[in-house]
């Protein structure tokens, strides 16, 4: 899949650097502490920094990225480590994930179009087994203008609002727009304005329906809208349906 990605990672460094983002570093040990096997996934991991970090704490990860140039520097990036991790070329705003699959989901600077956006949201939601977690650090609209790094783009900044809506039910354990300086390689660096958001699914799998009705017809369907339908390809790390960014 050729893309700008790819061409933006076609450099021998690593344009974001090979350390993890510090809201993930912060946190990442006491949410895996629980967890004897874990499973996570990192979404638009691009160069593979923090996909690398959480198996070097002993994670099973599948790292999923738009750019397979991106994702061949994850993996050397991995081997130098002396980890592996699983990954997966994939347009995110497509992506059918495995339903009630992994442990926690990781997006680090993860800034998709508004629908392409809410998709990921909502296969995220379905894929977190109960109990499991969803870290995201993203920028806000107040990045606009300020040139240390993000897309220039309104639309696809993240906000404390649409995270609350989407992922409503979930235990919050950190929901906040803040300002910080981030030093994370070339394309982000200086003070930025981000998003912050870790929540949990909660233990007790909430299935929700979703009911509608032809009145010409007088026809009536249910439909389930937690789970996601099977489609071509598999994860070989995860043993889920997959479909065929820092």
């Amino acid at each position: 899949m050729n893309n700008s990605w790819d061409e933006r990672y076609r450099s021998e460094d690593y344009v974001y650097g090979t350390a993890p983002n510090d809201f993930l570093l912060e946190h990442a040990a006491d949410l895996l502490a629980p967890l004897e096997e874990a499973h996570i996934l990192c979404v638009a991991d691009g160069e593979g920094r923090n996909s690398v970090y959480l198996a070097e704490l002993g994670a099973n990860v599948c790292a999923m990225d738009i750019s397979s140039v991106g994702l061949a520097k994850a993996n050397k990036l991995a081997e130098q480590r002396g980890v592996s991790i699983q990954t997966e070329v994939v347009d995110l705003t497509q992506a059918e994930l495995p339903p009630s699959h992994y442990d926690g989901i990781v997006a680090i600077f993860c800034h998709l179009p508004g629908q392409g956006r809410a998709h990921l949201y909502e296969q995220i939601a379905a894929s977190l087994k109960p109990g499991g977690f969803i870290l995201l650090e993203g920028y806000t609209v107040d990045q606009l203008g300020r040139g240390t790094g993000g897309p220039d783009n309104a639309d696809l900044m993240v906000s404390k609002a649409e995270l609350e809506r989407i992922f409503k039910g979930f235990d919050l354990q950190i929901s906040q727009e803040l300002e910080r300086d981030i030093h994370e390689g070339d394309r982000h660096n200086g003070r930025g304005a981000v998003c912050q958001f870790i929540a949990r699914k909660p233990q007790q799998r909430q299935q929700s329906y979703q009911f509608s009705a032809n009145r010409d017809k007088a026809s009536h369907r249910m439909r389930y809208v937690e789970g996601s339908a099977a489609t071509d390809g598999e994860c070989t790390l995860c043993k889920g349906p997959l479909t065929s960014d820092d």
